[in-house]
């Protein structure tokens, strides 16, 4: 059963066209060591390949099992999480055939278990958040510290990187929530809340336009999602959008969607624009709480997870993008139609003439 999973979007050929893959995070079992898997996506048919297109052997005690993985955008490494600390790996492609190879990365390998893993979108900052509550935020790819911070919170619940990797948002298991400045390397703003009030999961924007801040508010019985303006920081908005419990929240990489999973196995797909529930899963994973969600780099498909279910795919109700073949094939037919209007108007004409 998969413990964790991401997608990876792999450049190939001369015309740049993508290969969508998906890793794999697999707890020990009676019969296998803990390890990862690389399997192949159809996009087509939604579906993840049964057979892995390559396995590796994590180690042989139950502290190697991964338990979340981090890949960068460009599709060639990734960081997989165990109790012991971070590990590095590289995508090597050999005409139809991909190895992983595990690398040196010293400054990750012994830094205990952490709760959260986030690449920068332009792949140039990695941050780490432990569940000893300690931060540290490195510049990718030579691992070089820009932020160094022990007692960042009490203990880490979740962390993103705004997506011009100017700032981190990080939440705390007492509800907590701070802002850092990256580059800077230290904290900004603790974002307000009355002492009722628990910040949970937080994610940024990512459509390009003014940017957000989303974070899941907790008071008494009731959840809520919040809206924060980036420039100053302060509450613009909220909304009911899933009446349960949050347990992880995600964005998709164009900025148009926001997923909320729940403590009981259902996950939900928002309009950003207008804050609106556009797709609704129930029991995706039946009873357990999600853990994650990642939306596909390519097409509008979710991979959740859950400690008792493992990985599901989700294919969601939602608008799909026009592709380039698509638009063109509109702009043809337009072509030819008015081509077909104006021979007949004019043969019409000419007809009419004495």
């Amino acid at each position: 059963m998969a413990t964790c999973a991401a997608w990876v979007r792999r450049r190939r050929g001369g015309d740049g066209t993508a290969r969508l893959l998906v890793v794999y995070g697999r707890a020990a079992t009676s019969s296998s060591p803990p390890r990862l898997d690389l399997h192949a996506f159809d996009a087509g048919a939604s579906a993840v390949a049964a057979d892995p297109l390559v396995s590796f052997v994590m180690g042989q005690e139950e502290d190697d099992a991964p338990r979340a993985i981090a890949v960068h955008p460009s599709g060639d490494e990734f960081i997989c999480a165990t109790a012991k600390g971070c590990r590095l790996f590289k995508l090597v492609t050999e005409e139809f055939n991909v190895r992983l190879i595990s690398e040196d990365a010293p400054p990750l390998q012994s830094v205990g278990p952490q709760k959260c893993l986030s690449f920068s979108t332009d792949g140039a900052k990695f941050a780490v958040g432990g569940e000893d509550g300690h931060l540290r935020i490195f510049h990718w790819p030579d691992l070089n510290l820009l932020l160094d911070e022990p007692k960042a919170h009490k203990s880490f619940r979740d962390m993103d990187i705004s997506l011009d990797s100017e700032f981190l948002v990080s939440t705390s298991t007492d509800g907590s929530a701070r802002i850092w400045k990256i580059d800077e390397g230290v904290p900004l703003v603790n974002l307000s809340r009355s002492s009722d009030e628990k910040i949970e999961c937080c994610c940024f924007s990512r459509d390009g336009n003014k940017p957000f801040l989303f974070c899941t508010l907790v008071k008494g019985h009731n959840v809520v999602t919040v809206v924060l303006d980036i420039s100053n920081w302060k509450r613009i908005g909220y909304k009911r959008l899933l009446e349960k419990h949050i347990s992880t929240l995600s964005v998709s990489l164009d900025g148009k969607y926001l997923a909320l999973g729940s403590h009981d196995g259902d996950l939900c797909v928002v309009d950003v624009k207008k804050m609106e529930v556009l797709h609704l899963s129930k029991k995706v994973h039946l009873g357990s709480p999600i853990s994650s969600i990642e939306f596909c780099p390519t097409e509008r498909v979710v991979i959740s997870t859950s400690h008792k279910w493992g990985a599901e795919v989700t294919k969601l109700d939602v608008p799909t993008d026009w592709k380039v073949w698509q638009m063109w094939l509109v702009l043809s037919s337009l072509f030819v139609t008015s081509a077909i209007l104006f021979y007949a108007f004019f043969k019409h004409v000419v007809h009419l003439e004495p």
